[in-house]
């Protein structure tokens, strides 16, 4: 099977606003090049070890910054591809009327794209995709490479993320999970709305509860969520369905947990009681910070007290509890 590879050329300063974009497009399973990784590396400011470096790592030093990404050569691929090269533009005029502040670039915005193999773009996946630990607990890795556990009560998780979903690294997911992890209980039931790859609702199992239901309106995702829940022997535990948000779901948990966008998030708002148990925990991510007032609102005015709000690179995740 052939993909488009696309590549959008940027700056440092870009690599946000470019990520913004895309993650409001539904566009998660990104890889970045970023030269000021690589300076930040050699100065050991995260305390990292090293006594050898990849070549291929060290051409980084000289790379222009850029977001590669896959879509599927398809009628809908090719309208989000000219979709993200008019996004592009408009970015680029924003910086020209000072949006992005004073002297601040964003580079060429120039985006490449060509047709590649399937092969092609799992090796992109290999090369790209390491282990990382999203929360105090939570390490998430890919199958083909091997972990030690650091601490004994590490859970770590195997993802083949497939296509275009996430690896649990984006912050949207990585504040999520830290959500979950803080206020989920041993026993608990767990509803992981638009579920993507699974690892909200692989690591809910993992870290105690005793059903979870993952719903997507994407079948290669509900796919994917289940090799996944299958890889991590999961499979009596954690179940996958296809569904458009929660409707038609008859599934009570004592948390609904979706990491969608604020749009989806707010319309999910309405249901979410529906499928909660008293005092039931909900856990929204996905989120703008401009568009935290507004789903904050939502939330409340569907009975919710907000306990939690936590931010991370122009993002937001809320968990709300139900008092209705």
């Amino acid at each position: 099977m052939k993909y488009i590879e696309i590549v959008i050329y940027t700056s440092v300063e870009g690599i946000e606003p470019v990520t913004n974009m895309l993650k409001g497009m539904g566009i998660e399973g990104i890889i970045i090049e970023n030269p000021k990784d690589l300076e930040e590396f050699m100065d050991k400011k995260n305390s990292y070890d090293w006594d050898y470096i990849d070549d291929k790592v060290m051409e980084l030093k000289d790379a222009e910054p850029n977001i590669k990404f896959y879509l599927e050569p398809t009628k809908k691929g090719n309208k989000q591809l000219d979709t993200i090269k008019i996004k592009a533009m408009t970015l680029k005029s924003k910086e020209y009327e000072g949006v992005f502040g004073l002297g601040v670039t964003l580079g060429r915005m120039y985006v490449d794209n060509k047709i590649v193999d399937d092969e092609d773009w799992k090796e992109n996946w290999k090369e790209f995709f390491k282990t990382v630990r999203v929360t105090e607990k939570i390490i998430i890795k890919p199958s083909w490479e091997d972990y030690e556990k650091e601490k004994q009560d590490d859970i770590i998780i195997e993802i083949d993320p497939g296509m275009a979903f996430g690896t649990g690294t984006h912050a949207t997911t990585s504040l999520c999970l830290k959500l979950i992890e803080k206020y989920l209980k041993k026993g608990d039931f767990v509803l992981d709305v638009g579920c993507g790859s699974g690892i909200l609702s692989i690591s809910s199992s993992f870290l105690g509860a005793d059903k979870t239901l993952g719903v997507d309106i994407d079948p290669i995702a509900v796919a994917i969520s289940r090799e996944n829940v299958e890889l991590n022997k999961l499979a009596d535990r954690v179940e996958i369905i296809e569904g458009d948000l929660a409707k038609g779901v008859c599934f009570e948990a004592d948390i609904v947990a979706a990491n969608l966008m604020a749009d989806l998030v707010m319309m999910l708002t309405e249901d979410v009681a529906k499928h909660l148990k008293a005092e039931g925990i909900y856990i929204s991510s996905g989120i703008l910070l401009e568009k935290q007032f507004m789903v904050v609102e939502k939330i409340r005015s569907c009975h919710f007290e907000i306990i939690e709000i936590l931010e991370q690179d122009g993002w937001c995740a809320i968990a709300a509890r139900y008092k209705g």
